[in-house]
């Protein structure tokens, strides 16, 4: 009664006059509150009925079970939909549009993973992945697992093969479970009609938790059922709240520091912290490293921003964590490729003392040494830290670190506005040749250069692997979370393309711009026949064209001695005419000031929904390797000759 409700939890023999049974009750608590009792099974399900003052019963509402499906992403707010049709979905996909669901039909699904990923990250809104069971499922694994390490809360509906038939190998079939069972924080099948809202409702609830893709998995002979169902309710968990003890332990590290360094990652995006990572830097004067490809967690222009970590990222970043002595990790994993050593610089601290805060507490001391661990959102973390930093906190050494900070932050400005061309390991002349071959042309940064000066500010980019866009890494800052969708550490190519079409989706008056190298493009371009749409916005993509695959050529003539094998690219075709084939606006350019122009107008035409692709000739300098950690020159032992190979025979 202290909570307005009566849960009768024994058993009542259920006979024809509830209504006594009913009235009885009533007469009893007086009036008072509300009422459920637990149904037996003898009519025929479990479940909870309310009984309202009157004596009278709320059924279970009779419907089929893709109605129920469709409500509770109704309740859910899940209103777009990324996919290739199927007959095995038809019955909810049929609802769509009645229920205010939009169903944006790709022209690959793994393109559809993709650009569910950059609406989510873009939004911070859930979308849904859904296509025909089979082959339409097994073409979302990368975009899913790239997804999964992007951290990008998904709804995946994986239709399975029908009940009926399921284990006879038939028609599109395949263990759709087992599939993804490494690619998502839960997966759950549905065992009876009946049950379907109920773990669809849970399956959305443990991806926002778990804040990755998240699968339910359906038999197909489940849609067109008629069953008595009571549709869930929504409910959300509070974000974890850190330990007290943990949190003075910070403070004091924090408070005793010489030189405190902050290390902002995924995380702090995710949790919408940026302004209290922006305050704790504040009171500590501290320098902020953005972790590797999440330049958009700190404010570019912000006197303590330090940049990007990580490959090709910013040396004034490197340079100031490598003096830490406390370092704070906010919101990230500290993945072991996010700090490997860059421009001959090993600037992790091996000394310093960290604080590691994640969400997941797996993750936590995974690669790096810590000193605290802290398994919590971060910014609940951060406000917690702040209410008990002293006001002395900071203190020691700090106008020494200040001017430290302005200074090495300026040396790395000037040497980055002046960069031109890529530097030739010695014994090596690969990237010398290049630029006498074809003096005429631009080098990546100096095309980087006129990307940067014509970049509207509140912009959302994509990048994707490769070479080129890497060699970007320390050039777009931002001053607000949610504007920078790299591909992450799953690392696919063909990811920048559909993920800033998924971006505009999410922010249809924001200008955005997608980045990839010719190679990455070609894995993701036949999207260009769907992007073209009535209904779809426009956008613009750069496609840098050096007719090879960058990143891997770059490793042939580290350690192969030249031997190229499959990195050529075909030279004999544009991307500005196909995409002018495909009815879009397409451009190629060949200078700074081209690529300026054309980069400015055509965020201006996304408001007129014109989609354009510009194609940025280069030269073929390469950038710093990937993997200096994981290359070695290859060893003759035994030798292979041509003639060792023999005919096949059957």
């Amino acid at each position: 009664l202290q909570f307005d409700t009566v849960v009768l939890s024994h058993w009542l023999e259920f006979s024809d006059r509830l209504d006594l049974v009913i009235s009885e009750i009533w007469r009893v608590l007086k009036g008072q509150g509300k009422i459920f009792l637990i149904i037996p099974n003898s009519f025929s399900f479990w479940g909870i009925q309310e009984i309202t003052p009157f004596g009278k019963c709320r059924p279970f509402s009779k419907m089929t079970t893709e109605e129920a499906f469709v409500k509770v992403l109704q309740l859910n707010g899940i209103d777009q939909a990324f996919g290739i049709i199927g007959s095995a979905f038809m019955p909810i996909s049929d609802l769509f549009p009645k229920a205010g669901i939009k169903f944006w039909d790709v022209a690959h699904e793994c393109n559809g993973g993709y650009i569910c990923d950059g609406y989510t990250r873009s939004s911070g809104k859930i979308g849904m992945c859904i296509a025909q069971n089979g082959p339409g499922i097994t073409n979302f694994v990368t975009a899913i697992k790239t997804a999964y390490w992007n951290h990008t809360p998904m709804l995946l509906v994986t239709p399975q093969a029908a009940n009926k038939t399921i284990g006879q190998g038939g028609f599109q079939e395949v263990e759709q479970m087992a599939l993804f069972k490494d690619m998502v924080c839960y997966q759950e099948e549905v065992r009876d009609p009946s049950r379907i809202a109920e773990v669809l409702n849970r399956v959305i609830e443990k991806s926002i938790r778990g804040s990755a893709p998240a699968q339910i998995n359906v038999p197909r002979d489940y849609f067109c059922k008629v069953v008595d169902i009571d549709i869930p309710k929504v409910v959300r968990f509070g974000k974890s709240s850190p330990n007290n003890d943990d949190i003075l332990k910070a403070v004091d590290l924090l408070s005793n520091a010489n030189f405190p360094v902050i290390l902002s990652g995924a995380g702090v995006v995710l949790s919408d912290a940026i302004e209290e990572c922006v305050e704790l830097a504040e009171r500590l004067d501290a320098p902020v490293c953005s972790g590797y490809q999440h330049n958009d967690s700190f404010p570019g222009s912000h006197p303590l921003s330090a940049g990007p970590l990580g490959y090709n990222g910013s040396k004034a970043g490197m340079k100031l964590i490598s003096q830490a002595d406390v370092v704070i990790a906010l919101g990230t994993r500290l993945n072991p490729f996010s700090t490997l050593p860059c421009y001959g610089i090993d600037y992790w601290p091996k000394n310093a003392k960290v604080i590691q805060v994640d969400i997941n507490p797996d993750r936590i001391g995974l690669s790096k040494k810590i000193t605290l661990g802290i398994s919590a959102d971060a910014k609940i973390t951060i406000n917690e830290i702040l209410s008990k930093l002293d006001h002395t906190a900071g203190d020691t050494e700090r106008e020494k670190r200040k001017n430290i900070i302005a200074e090495t932050k300026s040396q790395w400005l000037q040497e980055l506005s002046s960069m031109d061309n890529e530097d030739d390991d010695p014994g090596t002349s690969w990237n010398e040749d290049a630029r006498n071959r074809q003096p005429e042309r631009m080098s990546p940064r100096m095309a980087w250069r006129a990307i940067q000066s014509a970049l509207p500010q509140n912009a959302i980019i994509s990048s994707d692997i490769g070479n080129n866009c890497a060699i970007g890494n320390a050039y777009p800052t931002f001053e607000k979370g949610r504007k920078y969708l790299a591909p992450g550490l799953f690392g696919p190519c063909g990811y920048g393309f559909p993920a800033i079409i998924g971006a505009k989706i999410a922010c249809p008056d924001i200008p955005v711009i997608g980045f990839a190298g010719d190679g990455a493009f070609g894995i993701s371009m036949n999207e260009m026949t769907s992007c073209g749409r009535e209904d779809w916005p426009g956008i613009t993509m750069v496609i840098f064209r050096n007719y090879q695959w960058g990143a891997e050529k770059r490793n042939t003539t580290l350690w192969y001695d030249n031997n190229f094998v499959g990195t050529e690219l075909n030279q004999d075709f544009s991307y500005a005419k196909i995409a002018e084939g495909c009815g879009l606006k397409g451009i190629q350019v060949r200078s700074m000031n081209e690529l300026s122009s054309a980069l400015r107008t055509s965020c201006e035409d996304q408001n007129q929904g014109i989609t354009t692709f510009i194609e940025v000739v280069l030269n073929q300098e390469l950038g710093e390797p990937f993997r200096r950690d994981a290359m070695k020159a290859p060893e003759v032992i035994a030798g292979i000759n041509k003639s060792d190979m023999a005919e096949q025979t059957f």
